[in-house]
């Protein structure tokens, strides 16, 4: 399964706005089927890179590709289209729509059928429905949402709010998931089960993960290849143990070699 999946690629990746640089000669590769943590101190430019992977942002200069495919000018919804899905540090859902709906509603490029089916409703578009809301039922089993799939977004705990997020991203089928802080702001309980959910998709799932957090006890204990930044630079990068011995990385987060 591995060998037909794609690597990311950034190449000489520089962000900048106005005179400041975001991000400065960036070069990484995500390898497929991993997870691949970037960590860094607040400001290093964690959130600026995977802006500009998923199309929020244009690098100033450099090169992103998905396999063979440019993401380098791409806007977000060919980004997506491409088999990148992301669950945002800040909750990007509507709290007024159930779980069940905001599911369905993340599944809206794949209905495979024109205004006239849709007015029928037979034949094509009643077997599109069925199959998204198939592949969504089966989402939020995963994620174990079951409980949850008829209240409104907006009544759940912040916990359970992440969790929805990240099932959104998950019913894009993404071929690569990109998650921003998805434990931010919960207890122990909470970042127990997220991690859990994290390993399962790609383990399950076979879904390469690219993960951004701030806990680097977690970042330790799940990653199997880290990337750290620091002022928008790349100052570190290896397996969990080795960057964990880098002086460099040592110095950006406690002060000293």
């Amino acid at each position: 399964m591995l060998s037909t999946m794609n690597t990311l690629l950034v190449s000489d990746v520089t962000l900048t706005f106005g005179g400041l640089h975001a991000l400065s000669g960036i070069s990484l590769a995500i390898k497929p089927g991993l997870i691949t943590s970037i960590i860094g101190p607040n400001g290093a430019g964690k959130t600026s890179l995977l802006n500009c992977i998923s199309g929020f942002y244009h690098p100033t200069q450099g090169t992103i590709l998905f396999g063979e495919r440019s993401l380098t000018h791409a806007p977000p919804h060919r980004v997506s289209s491409m088999g990148i899905a992301r669950a945002f540090q800040n909750i990007e859902l509507f709290g007024g729509l159930t779980v069940l709906d905001n599911l369905m509603l993340a599944r809206h490029r794949n209905l495979r059928y024109g205004f006239l089916h849709a007015l029928i409703y037979q034949g094509k578009a009643s077997r599109s429905e069925a199959e998204n809301r198939a592949f969504v039922e089966d989402i939020i089993d995963f994620m174990e949402l079951e409980p949850h799939r008829k209240q409104t977004v907006g009544s759940l705990s912040y916990g359970v709010q992440k969790r929805v997020e990240v099932a959104r991203a998950l019913t894009m089928a993404p071929e690569l998931l990109l998650l921003d802080e998805p434990m931010a702001g919960m207890n122990i309980e909470e970042k127990e089960d997220m991690v859990r959910f994290v390993i399962d998709i790609q383990k399950e799932r076979h879904i390469t993960v690219v993960l951004v957090e701030h806990d680097l006890g977690v970042v330790m204990d799940i990653s199997d290849e880290i990337y750290v930044l620091d002022f928008g630079e790349l100052i570190g990068s290896g397996r969990p143990d080795e960057v964990a011995r880098d002086p460099k990385v040592v110095e950006a987060y406690i002060g000293e070699s």
